[in-house]
């Protein structure tokens, strides 16, 4: 495996030398972290201020102090990068992790000395680029997203068991598929990781950012729909708008934009990838100047 360096407490080490103490890092025993991931595209961070700004919203709606500013993660996620360029031509291009935990204590009010990691590691193309031609299948799961009041799902954060339950439950649906949650009304939210768009009569739909996390790739497609001319709205959504709708597409920082032609086992529009999402992935290839697809494709057999 390639000797990847870490940013990890103030230092730079081998990624090997990672080390999380299991018995008393509250970020592992109670899952009190938050985290962001970014990505490149040759090589060059992608609205990497945007990630690290939505990091710290984070940490202050959780009442986390890093003990490094906004501005010193950002350039320590930039040198994170660079640190790591001379591996990049076997990968591909990289995610760019950023974790925080609470640090040491029993209780919350008494953690001490937070956990500050930044981390590079190959964009996982074997694991999707498979799926651009045909689509994504997806399921809409009993298990629901976090209502607002409990824990706001704005907050990227590690507390993540209702989205493993799931990915198991939209598994069980359809072999491969990935979960669409809902809210406590019965409204599409977001998946585990990604947002949620469908198109209908020309028009990209997709859920408000009361019950989902702001989603970087989000605000692209925004951008890109804006470019393009394409009328876009942010609603409440239910399963019906899914089923019915003409296309529909994930967004997420690895994949970009991924299509979906199946949920819940139903073909969405003709069971293939729409025009819309494909317009939009173009698009989205030329804004960072990478084929989107062809890399992953090229990338997923090295």
């Amino acid at each position: 495996m390639p000797e990847y360096t870490a940013y990890f407490n103030g230092e730079w080490v081998p990624l090997r030398n990672v080390n999380i103490d299991v018995s008393t890092d509250r970020g592992f025993y109670v899952g009190d972290s938050v985290f962001d991931v970014a990505r490149t595209f040759n090589g060059k961070s992608f609205r990497m201020k945007e990630h690290v700004d939505r990091l710290y919203r984070s940490l202050s709606y959780v009442r986390i102090d890093p003990g490094i500013s906004v501005g010193e993660m950002y350039d320590v996620s930039e040198q994170a990068i660079q640190r790591n360029e001379h591996l990049r031509a076997q990968a591909g291009d990289y995610t760019v992790h950023q974790f925080v935990t609470r640090g040491h204590g029993r209780r919350a009010w008494q953690a001490v000395d937070p956990t500050v990691c930044v981390r590079v590691s190959p964009v996982d193309f074997a694991n999707f680029a498979h799926l651009y031609e045909g689509g994504m299948h997806a399921a809409v799961t009993n298990s629901r997203s976090y209502d607002p009041s409990s824990l706001d799902p704005k907050v990227k954060h590690y507390s993540r068991l209702n989205f493993n339950l799931a990915e198991l439950e939209a598994n069980d649906i359809d072999s491969g598929a990935l979960p669409i949650l809902l809210d406590q009304a019965g409204n599409v939210t977001e998946g585990t990781g990604y947002n949620v768009f469908i198109v209908t009569n020309g028009i990209l739909r997709t859920p408000g950012d009361r019950s989902i996390l702001q989603g970087v790739s989000r605000g692209m497609v925004f951008d890109l729909a804006r470019q393009l001319k394409i009328p876009f709205v942010e609603e409440d959504l239910q399963p019906y708008d899914v089923y019915t709708a003409d296309e529909a597409f994930f967004c997420t920082t690895s994949w970009s934009i991924m299509p979906v032609t199946y949920v819940d086992r139903r073909p969405i529009g003709n069971g293939k990838p729409g025009t819309l999402t494909t317009q939009l992935i173009s698009a989205w290839s030329e804004s960072v100047g990478v084929d989107i697809v062809g890399q992953a494709v090229r990338f997923a057999t090295k």
